[in-house]
């Protein structure tokens, strides 16, 4: 299947439809603040839907989801060492779709000590099969300082392209902004949903100020968002931004943020993975529409 193309947000968002069958596919980026660099807004997890063994079935099935992500338009993928097999699955898989996808990889370091991070990121690097990567973040403030002085180094010597670190579930917040303040980050990863709307406050505003950019964990709540809709139609005032699916109807929240630059959803559904990145076309909720979806899913 052909690729289709991302396109400026800007230029997405004035179109405001999808775009006819013989017409590339409208996608909406952001820019990461520190080099212009833009990426689609809809990313992709692999924490627990990738950690599988060698069943060909089950293979199989996230290759149709990786498929489904490149199909259209996807480029970041984020894991982790914490995620058991995600990255040897990702580094497998990747290779095997063709032509080649212009993958955006994003991995963590997660063990204490800068000489076992260094060899944890080596090993990872290996897993995924990359020359070196988009992205490497600090798991959860795990032993940030020495961390983050090894990812300064490496991305001196161009090791990797852009540094960052994440919390998750909400935690940390307090150190997370003073890590932002004190610290030159490419990224910072957060936890941000309809169900959790607590870094709207400081962190958000902080990414903002510090040029940061901010890609969105658990943006589903761990699918928990689902169980607030079963059985409800999404609302027809969600067609005014192009959303026919609940999961779009979440996602699109989260990524019009303007401080936010990326969510990664996480499926081991192909059908699922197609609804996910519908979030990312056509056109965006405005503010005043973002107040009128919060409020909505307040009374759910």
């Amino acid at each position: 299947m052909q690729r289709r193309h991302f396109v400026e947000l800007a230029g997405a968002m004035a179109a405001g439809h999808l775009l006819g069958k013989d017409e590339t596919l409208v996608g909406l980026t952001k820019p990461i603040p520190s080099s212009g660099e833009r990426i689609p807004v809809i990313g992709m997890g692999t924490w627990l839907t990738f950690d599988v063994g060698r069943s060909s079935s089950d293979r199989a099935r996230l290759l149709s989801v990786l498929n489904n992500f490149f199909d259209r338009g996807g480029r970041v993928i984020d894991s982790s060492p914490m995620y058991g097999r995600a990255e040897l699955v990702v580094g497998d898989l990747v290779p095997q779709i063709k032509p080649k996808p212009p993958l955006f990889s994003a991995t963590k370091v997660w063990t204490p000590g800068r000489r076992l991070g260094v060899m944890q990121m080596e090993a990872s690097q290996k897993l995924w099969r990359v020359p070196k990567f988009d992205l490497l973040q600090v798991h959860n403030l795990v032993d940030w300082e020495g961390h983050l002085q090894t990812l300064k180094e490496w991305k001196a010597n161009g090791r990797v392209r852009y540094i960052g670190v994440t919390t998750s579930h909400g935690r940390r917040h307090d150190e997370l902004e003073r890590i932002m303040r004190s610290e030159p980050l490419d990224f910072v990863q957060i936890t941000y949903s309809l169900a959790d709307r607590s870094v709207e406050n400081r962190i958000l505003p902080l990414a903002r100020e510090q040029k940061m950019a901010v890609i969105i964990n658990r943006p589903l709540d761990g699918g928990e968002l689902f169980d607030r809709v079963r059985g409800k139609a999404v609302p027809a005032w969600a067609r005014e931004f192009d959303c026919t699916a609940w999961s779009q109807f979440f996602l699109k929240f989260v990524v019009s943020h303007p401080a936010v630059t990326c969510a990664i959803p996480a499926t081991s559904q192909p059908a699922h993975m197609v609804e996910n990145m519908g979030a990312g076309v056509g056109r965006l909720p405005d503010a005043p529409m973002r107040a009128r979806m919060a409020s909505y899913f307040s009374t759910l």
